[in-house]
């Protein structure tokens, strides 16, 4: 008798976002609300979107905060990558629109917020090289916006999750990059999406297991799997610390994020290499992974706010 073929096994599934199949499938969960540009009514933040790339799709969604006339003072710029495993969400999705858009009312910049292509459609290192494009499309100034209003010489970068592994990623590219790497002043990484193939100290088992079939997913070309360096910054043979190509750093967590851990690892890392930089830490008590994209108004989310518009300012 022949034998019925076995169903596809669930390897990850994290309801509402994403399912994951041993075969590589993904089931797409979370369907984000897409916000069109425009202005924004209570911070008159203005917002609109430029198309870098009609071959792959790349485009971006800046975000202009409302000027104070007459002024000639230039902005700083601050191109910010989105979170989502590389798997979902989108520059233009109420989420992030809405992030961006408070973040460059309370910080005064100039933001640039990439809408890179998303795995396992377009597998890694798609998003790394799109971001890479997108970084320094910002910095050349080409955009009105941009040359208007932007202070190239001061260029901040910045993401959650996925983005603040992506943000680790871009300062990697420019410290090794001959090809008109643009000088950043100073990085975000917010709750930063990174792991490896063991637990660490006070690292769940299981997080690590599923991170690293998140990672499997969106880079299944990686030699390393878990440990390839994009992925785990600190593993041996990583690309050393010491050079990244900023100025300062700043790494926030929450207490109750899965991530922490690794977050916390790379800040401790970072610190311990001879990179002469300035870096800065904040971990948000009693918080769970990416609070602050949820539930905006809560006060952690006010104090983390206030730390990156301090960070910026160079606070």
């Amino acid at each position: 008798m022949e034998m019925e073929p076995k169903a596809d096994e669930v390897i990850v599934d994290l309801p509402t976002y994403f399912r994951i199949y041993k075969s590589g499938r993904v089931d797409l969960l979370h369907r984000p609300v897409f916000v069109p540009a425009g202005v924004d009514d209570a911070s008159g933040v203005a917002s609109k979107d430029v198309v870098l790339d009609a071959t792959t799709g790349l485009s971006v969604r800046l975000f202009l905060p409302k000027l104070q006339e007459p002024s000639s003072k230039k902005l700083p710029i601050l191109v910010y990558f989105h979170g989502g495993g590389f798997i979902i969400e989108s520059a233009k999705s109420t989420t992030y629109h809405n992030y961006l858009t408070s973040l460059a009312s309370a910080a005064g910049v100039l933001a640039v917020s990439v809408d890179y292509r998303l795995a396992p459609a377009h597998p890694l290192p798609a998003a790394y090289d799109d971001c890479w494009s997108a970084l320094r499309w910002a910095a050349s100034a080409q955009d009105a916006w941009l040359a208007d209003h932007g202070d190239a010489s001061r260029v901040f970068v910045a993401g959650d999750s996925a983005g603040g592994n992506i943000v680790h990623n871009m300062l990697v590219r420019g410290a090794s990059s001959a090809d008109n790497a643009p000088r950043i002043e100073g990085a975000v990484l917010l709750h930063p999406y990174f792991g490896g193939s063991t637990a660490m100290e006070g690292e769940e088992e299981g997080a690590v297991a599923v991170t690293a079939m998140m990672w499997a997913s969106a880079c299944p070309g990686a030699a390393d799997g878990a440990d390839d360096p994009r992925f785990n910054p600190i593993a041996p043979g990583a690309p050393e610390l010491e050079r990244i190509g900023c100025e300062r750093v700043l790494v926030c967590t929450a207490e109750k994020d899965w991530l922490a851990t690794r977050g916390r690892a790379y800040y401790e890392a970072v610190v311990a290499s001879a990179w002469p930089g300035d870096a800065a830490w904040l971990e948000s008590k009693g918080e769970e992974h990416v609070f602050f994209l949820l539930k905006p108004e809560c006060e952690n989310a006010k104090q983390l706010m206030d730390r990156v518009v301090a960070f910026i300012a160079g606070a």
